[in-house]
C-alpha cells in the first residue's frame, strides 16, 4: 500500500505545533543567553523542526546535523548505524541536540555518548515529540514539545519509508492499514 494513501488521524494541528514551537524557542533563549550554543539536528526527521525552532530563538548560535538510522519502515532495526557526522568541534561548547521524536530511546542514548565523548561543555536534549510510555532513557530531556501514546506517526519531518514528512500536521498511521 502506498504511505499517501493510509488512514491517517490528526493529533497535533500546525497551530498547536507552531504555537509549542515558539514557546520552546523562548525557553530556550532565556536559558542560554550569552552562551552561544551549537544546535545538532538529527536527520532527516528534525529538519522542519529545527527550522522553526532557530527562527524562534533570540540568542546567538551555530547549528550542525548529523544522521543516523534505524528504522526500516516502521519497524526499529536494533542497530544505529551513523551516516552523516557532526562536522563542528564541539568540545567545550553547550550543545542542544535537537531529534523529531524520542520512541524507544535508543538513538537518543547513542547520540549522548557521541556527542559527550567530545567534551562538550554541556549537553540538552530538545525533542518535538516523546513516547513517555516507551521511552528508555535514564537522563533527562530538556525541552519537550509534545508527548504523545506509543502509536506511528507521521508529518511536520517525521516519515513512513522516507514519505509523509510534508504534512504540517502531526498524523497517527492506524495500525492495520500499515503493511
Amino acid at each position: 500500500m502506498n504511505p499517501l494513501d493510509q488512514k491517517r488521524t490528526l493529533l497535533i494541528s500546525p497551530e498547536k505545533i507552531q504555537k509549542r514551537v515558539l514557546e520552546m524557542g523562548k525557553e530556550i533563549s532565556g536559558k542560554y543567553t550569552d552562551k552561544d550554543p551549537i544546535f545538532i539536528g538529527v536527520l532527516n526527521g528534525s529538519f522542519m523542526f529545527m527550522a522553526d525552532l532557530l527562527r524562534s530563538i533570540s540568542i546567538d548560535c551555530e547549528m550542525d546535523f548529523i544522521k543516523v538510522r534505524s528504522y526500516v519502515g516502521k519497524k526499529s532495526s536494533g542497530t544505529i548505524q551513523l551516516i552523516k557526522d557532526i562536522s563542528a568541534d564541539v568540545t567545550n561548547r553547550h550543545v542542544i541536540l535537537v531529534e523529531d521524536i524520542i520512541d524507544s530511546g535508543h538513538t537518543i542514548q547513542f547520540l549522548m555518548e557521541r556527542v559527550n565523548s567530545a567534551s562538550p561543555k554541556s549537553v540538552s536534549i530538545a525533542t518535538f515529540l516523546i513516547k513517555p510510555d516507551m521511552a528508555k532513557i535514564d537522563f533527562a530531556v530538556d525541552f519537550i514539545g509534545f508527548e504523545i501514546p506509543p502509536e506511528f506517526v507521521v508529518g511536520y519531518g517525521l516519515d513512513y519509508d522516507q514519505k509523509l514528512r510534508h504534512l504540517n500536521g502531526v498524523y497517527s498511521i492506524e495500525s492495520d492499514t500499515v503493511v
